[in-house]
């Protein structure tokens, strides 16, 4: 974690504020929560969650959805806030809401379903057992969320934990606490007789750390691979459980006979929207070199209409994290420098400023690489921005290879002319979650899980999974009735034994 926000400190309180990324005017002051505060919003938590996880889950559901019912009332001031925060225009912060909303219902729906108690079979040596699994809520959940898509992303974990039974402790992206506050203000509107169950602290490098020390049952992050690693390991002195959500480098992979027109709208979209501020946004494309340069072209003509700004024309917003132009200036002069073209931007990206001019401020227009080598920073770390790099491949063969090549594994995507060959190919890549002609389609199925592996993290949220990452599974049996032998007692003789595990192999070399 890193603390990047402006921090003072009154004689009792220290403070920081939350700042307009495409101004740099101040928005509001937040207190710097430290670690006593962090242990009673955890306290708090694990006396409302106790009274939360023995409500039927009937009511549980019925309290989220009213929760969900007001945040889609309030959809209006909730979306500001993302806005004024991210300096996302105002009509992706609403698309966010209306993801998040989504994703609220269904975990909201389907959590008595899904966790609900099953029988299981229990086999010859404990048939005069029955058996179950149930699944019991964790305690208190911490969840650690990002500034890019500060209500979607979080809420993955914080309604899902909701779900489940859980109590939550949330600490947003010192870059978006307003919205953090909002959402919790908000909850306690909807559910008010559960006063701590959702808790928002708020801070930087300092709070994080101490919720990752607090003693919370379960930890969820979303951040750089480098922050993981550190959170991870504040974790491990307490074998505190982690799930990490980390950024990834996805790919799309276009075949010969694919829609060329769809693939480059959805590959503009998925390189461009938010700024390239996407975990699993698109940064690589390899297409196969027969239709290579026709896409493009087709990518160049549509990118060039996009401007970014603050108005209502602008297709994007700003780069919300002050460091982040220094990073897409880095990738970017790499790779020209590695002998990739760039037909269209570059370090001289015109239609915005650039990011290589000190002066430039928050605004980066659309880069567009090609031929970029596969060892470029451009193709191997996360740029984070408004830029994509198209390579040309022999074959599918070598698309898989190049996109399985990244040490991140989040999503990707292909376009092909053939649904169920696009669909093979997509069973042959590493990546956690891929769509087939189109991009993020995940995304908007709640029923999916997300969340990759290698520098992309692990666990799930979202889904069926997301709903059991915060429970803990516990295992019950009863005893039906004494078992003719009993292999468990030493009363019983030894003759006896000896038949029952002669018949018991005898049975075993005959399935």
């Amino acid at each position: 974690m890193t603390d990047t926000g402006t921090h003072r400190r009154t004689p009792s309180t220290a403070t920081f504020t939350s700042r307009d990324p495409a101004t740099g005017r101040p928005l509001a002051e937040h207190p710097v929560h430290g670690p006593e505060d962090v242990a009673r919003a955890v306290e708090r938590g694990r006396a409302a969650g106790a009274r939360w996880a023995a409500l039927p889950a009937a009511r549980r559901r019925a309290h989220l959805l009213g929760w969900k019912r007001l945040l889609a009332s309030e959809l209006d001031a909730v979306a500001a806030s993302v806005a004024a925060e991210t300096g996302k225009p105002l009509q992706d912060a609403e698309l966010e809401l209306l993801l998040t909303l989504e994703h609220l219902s269904w975990a909201a729906r389907n959590a008595g379903r899904v966790l609900r108690g099953r029988r299981v079979r229990t086999g010859l040596p404990a048939s005069n057992q029955s058996a179950s699994v149930v699944h019991r809520p964790l305690g208190v959940v911490g969840v650690i969320g990002p500034w890019n898509y500060p209500v979607y992303t979080p809420m993955g974990s914080i309604g899902y934990a909701l779900a489940a039974g859980n109590a939550v402790v949330f600490k947003p992206s010192e870059y978006t606490p307003g919205t953090g506050v909002l959402l919790a203000r908000l909850f306690e509107r909807a559910v008010p007789g559960f006063a701590g169950l959702f808790t928002v602290v708020t801070g930087a490098a300092g709070t994080g750390a101490a919720l990752a020390a607090s003693g919370v049952d379960k930890l969820a992050f979303t951040g750089s691979p480098g922050t993981a690693r550190k959170v991870m390991e504040v974790c491990a002195r307490s074998l505190t459980p982690f799930l990490a959500e980390c950024g990834g480098k996805d790919a799309v992979l276009v075949t010969a006979d694919a829609d060329l027109d769809a693939a480059a709208d959805a590959i503009v979209w998925g390189a461009l929207g938010n700024a390239g501020q996407t975990c699993a946004g698109v940064e690589r494309v390899y297409a196969v070199r027969a239709v290579h340069a026709r896409l493009c072209d087709r990518v160049v003509e549509r990118a060039r209409t996009l401007r970014p700004g603050t108005g209502p024309d602008a297709a994007y917003g700003p780069l919300t994290m002050p460091g982040q132009g220094d990073v897409v200036r880095r990738h970017v002069d790499a790779a020209l420098a590695a002998g990739a073209g760039a037909p269209l931007g570059g370090t001289d990206a015109p239609g915005s400023a650039d990011p290589a001019e000190p002066s430039g401020g928050p605004f980066v227009a659309p880069v567009v690489l090609v031929d970029v080598p596969e060892d470029c920073p451009a193709m191997t770390e996360e740029t984070f921005g408004p830029t994509v790099a198209i390579n040309a491949v022999a074959d599918v063969d070598e698309a898989v290879r190049r996109t399985n090549a990244s040490r991140y594994a989040l999503g990707a995507a292909v376009f092909c002319g053939s649904r169920r060959e696009g669909a093979a190919i997509a069973s042959r890549l590493r990546a956690g979650a891929v769509s087939v002609n189109s991009v993020l389609g995940f995304a908007a199925v709640p029923a999916l899980p997300f969340g990759g592996s290698g520098d992309s993290g692990f666990g799930r949220v979202h889904g069926a999974e997301g709903l059991r990452a915060f429970t803990a599974p516990q295992s019950v049996t009863v005893r039906r009735f004494a078992p003719p032998v009993d292999l468990t007692s030493f009363a019983t003789p030894s003759a006896a034994k000896a038949r029952a595990v002669a018949l018991t192999r005898w049975l075993h070399t005959r399935r």
